[in-house]
């Protein structure tokens, strides 16, 4: 991610929700690209996952959901 991060908070989540993940992409966490859509991507953090888009173009992400995992031992990782 580049170092003018901006996200949309299309839904609006509280803004806690947003510094977690503005914090995740700064410190370069990995995301998983949706397998279906081009530039969409799940990111981890402590339980929650964030579904993210990122404009290829302006770089800006857009946050468009977010849940806490059932199952915290599932990460991202061991579903692939």
């Amino acid at each position: 991610m580049n170092e003018q991060l901006r996200i949309d908070n299309l839904k609006e989540y509280p803004t806690e929700i947003v510094a977690q993940l503005e914090k995740l992409l700064a410190s370069g966490a990995a995301a998983r690209p949706d397998p279906h859509r081009k530039n969409f991507y799940d990111v981890e953090d402590a339980g929650r996952v964030f579904f993210i888009h990122t404009s290829p173009i302006s770089g800006r992400v857009m946050l468009l959901a977010t849940w806490l995992c059932e199952l915290p031992e599932l990460t991202l990782a061991h579903r692939m």
